[in-house]
């Protein structure tokens, strides 16, 4: 019989909170309702602060809480604005904010904050969360964990496709027999980042700032020198890597180059990055979501470039705004129901587990 479970998801584009209702069962999950509510601008830069600063104990356990109270109300007003009945929900699936993803080294973790329990003191429903850290305790990247569910989704279509979604950064999976799938790098987070900086705008909408532009192969070639794009996977990446320091150590020796050259470049490198990918595995179906995926000239760079038929997954029945959002709703039923996520073969974990903790 199928349940009705909450998704919610902020990722590293710290554009919004994405917030979904489905009906899961095992053979299909539907979004019923969806809707996104912004990121409060102190807390946005409080979080890049997280990220790019030394901070204290104290300002990482005020920013837990703080995002917690976030979620709280953002779940709060969504269910007031459908007039859903909490008593009809079995879970929440909480993504979290990721603060830091270092899935390699000696001792590797990710750490997604959001307190759950400033969530279920405030809402009487169960939180699933902490995806991520089993993953990485099996070996694994911990991420991406959308191919589990590109796979759930779009795995009958009978065709060789990938799916890519491009959020601050971006991952592919391919669906071609065993699952696959990886961060390529960066999706939005530079090409904001740089828009912020030249015109004080949160992101190029259409891409019209890059359209503007032309691309300066010499920069585009230093980007794409980064070991990162000649990593073979499984491989992951986040904010932690592509930021304002990695975009500055390529540009002290193109002082000269205009700004919309830059931004263009910045495109052409999300783009290429993702084809060269693509150009790679035998593919005949690009379907595209996230962010990305508003941006239309974007679009069309990765359609010249990839040479193949490039779909929102909005054409395909599901919305590419709310498909990560609804992934972590069909998480945290697959933990509910102790079921294990298939995702050893994407991140390199030594098997595939349970993953996420239930908060109750």
């Amino acid at each position: 019989m199928p349940e009705l479970y909450i998704g919610v998801m902020s990722g590293t584009s710290l554009d919004g909170v994405d917030v979904v209702l489905c009906e899961i069962d095992s053979k299909s999950c539907k979004l019923l309702f969806s809707s996104e509510y912004p990121f409060e601008e102190e807390l946005k830069e409080d979080v890049l602060h997280a990220i790019n600063a030394p901070i204290t104990l104290e300002f990482i356990g005020h920013l837990d809480t703080r995002l917690g109270e976030l979620y709280a109300r953002v779940i709060q007003t969504f269910m007031e604005e459908k007039n859903i009945n909490p008593k009809d929900i079995t879970a929440i699936g909480l993504h979290g904010q990721t603060l830091w993803h270092q899935p390699n080294g000696d001792f590797p973790f990710s750490m997604q904050l959001g307190n759950p329990h400033a969530i279920t003191a405030k809402i009487n429903i169960s939180v699933v969360c902490d995806f991520r850290r089993k993953d990485v305790a099996l070996g694994g990247q911990g991420a991406p964990f959308a191919p589990a569910f590109h796979k759930e989704i779009f795995g009958s279509l009978g065709r060789k496709t990938a799916v890519v979604n491009i959020g601050g950064m971006a991952n592919i999976t391919f669906l071609d027999g065993k699952l696959r799938g990886y961060d390529t790098g960066v999706g939005n987070v530079l090409m904001d980042y740089w828009i912020q900086e030249c015109k004080n705008l949160s992101f190029d909408k259409d891409g019209k700032f890059a359209a503007c532009g032309n691309v300066n192969d010499a920069l585009l070639n230093s980007f794409l020198s980064d070991a990162y794009f000649q990593k073979l996977p499984p491989k992951s990446t986040g904010r932690e890597y592509f930021n304002a320091t990695w975009l500055s150590s390529h540009l002290p020796i193109f002082q000269t180059i205009k700004e919309e050259d830059i931004q263009r470049t910045l495109l052409e490198l999300t783009a290429k990055s993702i084809a060269n990918e693509v150009l790679n595995t035998p593919t005949d179906l690009l379907l595209v979501c996230g962010g990305g995926a508003k941006n239309s000239f974007l679009m069309q760079r990765l359609q010249e470039l990839c040479q193949i038929e490039v779909k929102r997954s909005d054409d395909y029945g599901v919305n590419s705004d709310f498909l990560e959002a609804m992934a972590f709703a069909w998480l945290a039923y697959k933990r509910v129901h102790n079921e294990k996520v298939e995702l050893s073969s994407v991140t390199g974990a030594s098997r595939d587990s349970v993953l996420g903790g239930v908060y109750l």
